[in-house]
């Protein structure tokens, strides 16, 4: 069987079972280019004269709720990020890096990585293509992975991976493209594809919009005076009469601006956000550090 981007989750396990590489790998060449990927990897990280403005509308960001790119590009302060947080981006980042390192290992084509992509004068940097299928590879924890492995992406997106990856099609002219997804918990992988031109898809509905239309409209969203109406509603905490942010809020680091009186905490499944506490929980709870203002 010829190799594909439908056959490549398999070949990497293959890969990985007998750590035999096709013949036509060159082995070195690709150590020696994963170890100058890492490279820079640190290099951005650990040279902040060479970071860009973060404020910058990018396309990767372009599917994110339209307040929260609001206080982006209106300079307004983001929550402090904790050093562990920093670390696990990084090795986010890494392990990304990784599945392309892997791929190339297992004899799969990688093409154009970073290729500069542009939708209505707003600019972004696509991952790769893969034998050919323009894709985005995702670190995701087992709770996202479950979503790429069951094709249910479109319908749960809160961090806006279908219109980054629906931008960059767009300014390639494509029409099919996907995700290779690994859960950095446990180390499985899955692709996932989504193709616009398939009317019979079930998540045809959900990813079919022009996604031009949808920069032109943030383009026009982050010059208002006033940010625009909330994201999303406060959902009930369970039965104990609590309120507590919507998922897609919870991720937000400008969630504060909303609610300024924002309580966090410290439950088994993790931090939990209450905007409003009827009942106090039995757990502990954190100490948010709240900025407020621009910068």
């Amino acid at each position: 069987m010829s190799k594909s981007i439908y056959t490549l989750v398999d070949d990497i396990y293959a890969l990985m079972e007998n750590r035999n590489t096709p013949k036509e790998v060159d082995v070195d060449a690709e150590i020696e280019r994963f170890g100058e990927a890492m490279k820079d990897l640190m290099k951005k990280e650990f040279k902040p004269q060479g970071m860009r403005d973060g404020r910058k509308l990018r396309l990767s960001a372009i599917g994110k709720d339209d307040r929260q790119l609001w206080y982006s590009a209106n300079k307004y302060t983001q929550e402090k990020l904790k050093p562990h947080t920093y670390i696990k981006f990084m090795y986010g980042h890494m392990i990304e890096e990784l599945v392309l390192f892997l791929t190339r290992m297992a004899g799969h084509t990688v093409e154009d990585q970073q290729k500069l992509c542009e939708v209505e004068g707003v600019k972004g940097s696509m991952d790769a293509r893969v034998d050919g299928r323009l894709i985005d590879v995702k670190s995701t924890s087992s709770y996202g992975f479950k979503k790429f492995k069951d094709a249910t992406l479109a319908y749960d997106d809160p961090f806006g991976y279908v219109a980054q990856l629906k931008a960059y099609a767009h300014s390639e002219g494509d029409t099919k493209y996907g995700w290779i997804a690994i859960d950095k918990q446990n180390g499985h992988l899955c692709y996932l594809e989504y193709d616009e031109t398939d009317e019979q898809a079930p998540v045809y509905s959900a990813i079919n919009y022009d996604i031009a239309e949808r920069v032109r409209h943030v383009k026009k969203v982050v010059e208002l005076p006033e940010p625009p109406s909330f994201c999303h509603e406060p959902v009930d905490d369970g039965k104990s009469g609590n309120k507590k942010l919507a998922t897609g809020c919870s991720y937000c680091g400008y969630k504060h601006h909303c609610y300024p009186s924002l309580r966090g905490f410290i439950y088994s499944t993790g931090i939990r956000f209450l905007t409003d506490v009827k009942n106090e929980p039995k757990v502990p709870e954190i100490d948010l550090e709240t900025p407020y203002g621009k910068d």
